[in-house]
């Protein structure tokens, strides 16, 4: 198996940065042209029925009245007024959301969401014992937010994500480590101590670099730091798990990861185990069945199936235009299955766009896109020609 990274990078990437890292937290709000940004961090994307009631009454009575949901399994909630940071911080700390103060942002792990609910294995020790480490590494504090842990029960569905550290768990217990996008992987025992290790490895040859795929992209640094010997990455499906029914478990979607506080209260009224944020824009209700919330989807041949977005405009100045307005119109158009993933993005940075094969719909001007295909291959089109032209897009391979 090897996951293949995405296709169309925002920017080549840099060894040494000249800015600090940015990236928002819980505590460190971003400014955006819609109001002030909080995202807040959930390890494996697990969520209490009364943390997702907690996060719900926030954004109504804090925010603009959505919890949004991120590529790596976080909560977003935008339209924040300034000075709302010190009652947030205490909203999150009383649900258990905000578990230590110094390591928020560093708190980014993925985990396969459905491990543990359709006889394969669970990775809740897993996740539970590297949280835990993290938070007790001072070394780890200096971390990017953007450095992400993925944990994966050997289905290959998070071992896809370009994380800088995946866990991929071996049938005897044990685990394989893969830096970054290295072709390789090391066998070992403890997977949460070792990738706490690499990752405090990582620091010591990072030289202001954010990502490991940025220091070290073959992962050979990483492997003689730990004194471990790489061997083949194994073959596995590396899927995502589509909305729908599925053995233990309901997968529900979220138009771009988005939905309004009403229907985050529905979604844990319905949760009987808790609810699970995945980095595809869903979230799974292990136990559950069907639910019936309006705008929420269930339906996996549903053209809204893999499409992604970025914020747009009017919520990012450097937005060209209104892309989540402008792609809802042409999904909403579409029949039938969706097929390759798609994102449409409102500048040339494609923020939250996904790994892998994916169609990239980028905007040129307020009412023109430019689509390009993994064959390398691009059409230029007006809105009115946008919906058809993806959807041909889509279906090829």
């Amino acid at each position: 198996m090897s996951p293949s990274p995405a296709s169309f990078e925002p920017a080549p990437n840099r060894a040494v940065r000249g800015r600090d890292d940015a990236c928002p937290g819980a505590l460190r709000l971003h400014r955006a042209d819609d109001g002030a940004l909080a995202r807040v961090r959930v390890p494996g994307g697990l969520l209490a029925a009364d943390q997702a009631h907690a996060l719900a009454d926030a954004a109504t009575e804090l925010g603009d009245g959505q919890l949004e949901t991120t590529s790596r399994g976080n909560v977003q909630l935008r339209g924040l007024a300034q000075g709302c940071g010190a009652e947030l911080a205490e909203r999150l700390s009383a649900a258990g959301l905000l578990p230590s103060l110094s390591h928020d942002r560093v708190r980014n792990i993925v985990a396969s969401p459905l491990a543990g609910l359709d006889g394969g294995p669970g990775l809740q020790g897993w996740l539970d014992e590297l949280d835990t480490l993290l938070q007790r590494s001072e070394r780890a504090r200096a971390l990017s937010g953007r450095f992400l842990f993925a944990l994966d029960d050997g289905r290959g569905d998070t071992a896809g994500l370009d994380a800088d550290l995946t866990l991929i768990a071996r049938p005897d217990g044990g685990a394989l480590l893969r830096p970054g996008r290295a072709a390789v992987a090391a066998r070992v025992e403890d997977g949460p101590r070792a990738a706490l290790r690499a990752a405090e490895a990582f620091l010591a040859v990072a030289d202001g670099a954010w990502r490991v795929r940025e220091a070290d992209p073959d992962g050979s640094r990483l492997f003689a730091a730990l004194g471990l010997t790489p061997g083949p990455l194994p073959e596995l499906p590396g899927t995502r798990p589509a909305v729908g029914r599925h053995p233990g478990a309901l997968v529900v979607g979220l138009r771009f990861g988005r939905a309004g506080a009403e229907q985050w209260h529905r979604l844990a009224d319905a949760a009987h185990d808790g609810l699970r944020v995945t980095p595809w824009r869903s979230v799974v209700l292990p136990g559950v069945a069907a639910v019936a919330i309006p705008g929420l989807r269930t339906d996996p041949a549903s053209p809204w199936e893999g499409a992604t977005a970025c914020t747009g405009a009017p919520g990012c100045a450097k937005s060209l235009a209104d892309v989540r307005a402008d792609a809802a119109a042409g999904l909403d158009a579409t029949t039938g299955s969706g097929g390759l993933p798609v994102h449409w993005s409102g500048c040339e940075r494609r923020c939250g766009h996904p790994s892998g094969q994916w169609v990239d719909v980028l905007a040129t001007g307020p009412d023109t896109y430019r689509i390009s295909q993994q064959s390398g291959s691009t059409t230029e089109v007006t809105n009115h020609q946008m919906a058809a032209a993806v959807a041909d897009a889509r279906r090829t391979t």
